[in-house]
């Protein structure tokens, strides 16, 4: 199998200070992540004054106030995320960063080789130009959306000549209830678009996130933070670094355990089959001349001698020579 690619999501997780995203980013490499992602926004173009906070926002946080207000404190400058680029690769990551306008889109250009798009943005249709005019290959998320509202972004994507694109079904609910996953429309997904899919999961705990990479995610996304009890929105939905290694081992796991999909016996097999398989044997003395049949044949292992699938070929014919009891039968 063709290996995931698991992005770690440090996201605002840093709560607005260069120093915790470095050390996100030293944890997200320390876990065996591809690719740590954070999210660049220029708040002036994000967010009118008056939009509110989700109500998983409020939840999170404890406290109620405009968006606005509550972004300011946890989006970092532009010049933060040059830096951070610059540290990644010096760490030995990928960097990543979601753009929420067309001034981050522009910011972020030359620092990324590949779009994460935000289930926000899917139905925003100059958002969705810009990034498709880079060329570049996409990650698209799907939060919220109906099929039709995928497909109309990915034409408007297909239109304007972006790259490859990969889709991710997600639920975009902080954290995720189990019966609100639906992990099968990833496959519809899948199926309807005729692309690589993936997921990006904000349940709590690591087992969907494994389970999609069973059943063909081609691509993992994960907030992770290193700190749960840490003030902010995202914090409790979030893996801490332990967890984060530990999803990214079982789904390392995962992709060796799929293999290639041909029903052949292993090496191992062949060695343990001799043990475990059966073989036409003697089930009392019998003398040579004698008739061979139910009544003194019986399968037994181990499995070296003929195999209990010739046994009609077997019987009737004559013993070639004397066979104790529990000896193998030759003919």
């Amino acid at each position: 199998m063709k290996k995931v690619l698991i992005i770690a999501e440090a996201g605002v997780n840093h709560n607005g200070s260069p120093e915790l995203a470095k050390k996100l980013v030293d944890k997200a490499k320390e876990c065996g992540a591809d690719i740590v992602k954070f999210q660049t926004a220029k708040l002036s173009s994000l967010v009118s004054k008056s939009a509110p906070m989700a109500e998983y926002q409020k939840e999170n946080t404890g406290k109620e106030e405009s968006q606005k207000d509550m972004l300011s404190k946890l989006l970092l400058p532009f010049e933060d995320y040059k830096m951070l680029s610059l540290y990644c690769r010096e760490v030995g990551i990928r960097f990543l960063s979601t753009p929420f306008d067309t001034p981050s889109i522009r910011f972020l250009d030359p620092l990324l080789d590949i779009w994460k798009i935000p289930s926000g943005e899917i139905t925003n249709y100059p958002y969705l130009v810009e990034i498709a005019k880079t060329k570049k290959d996409i990650i698209l998320s799907t939060g919220m959306c109906t099929m039709d509202e995928v497909e109309d972004a990915v034409k408007v994507l297909k239109d304007n000549g972006s790259g490859n694109i990969t889709i991710l079904h997600c639920t975009t609910n902080y954290p995720t209830p189990m019966e609100d996953v639906n992990l099968q429309a990833m496959l519809s997904l899948k199926e309807k678009f005729g692309c690589p899919v993936g997921y990006s999961d904000h349940t709590k705990g690591i087992e969907v996130p494994i389970a999609a990479v069973a059943m063909g995610a081609t691509v993992i996304e994960k907030h992770f933070t290193l700190d749960r009890n840490m003030e902010g929105p995202d914090h409790k939905a979030s893996l801490e670094p332990d967890e984060l290694m530990a999803m990214v081992k079982a789904i390392r796991n995962i992709e060796k355990a799929l293999g290639n999909g041909e029903k052949t016996p292993t090496e191992a097999e062949l060695k343990n089959r001799l043990v475990a398989r059966k073989s036409i044997i003697a089930s009392r003395n019998i003398k040579k001349g004698e008739i061979l049949s139910e009544e003194n044949l019986t399968t037994k292992r181990p499995g070296s001698g003929i195999s209990p699938m010739k046994w009609n070929e077997v019987i009737g014919t004559v013993a070639i020579r004397d066979f104790a009891e529990d000896e193998l039968i030759e003919i």
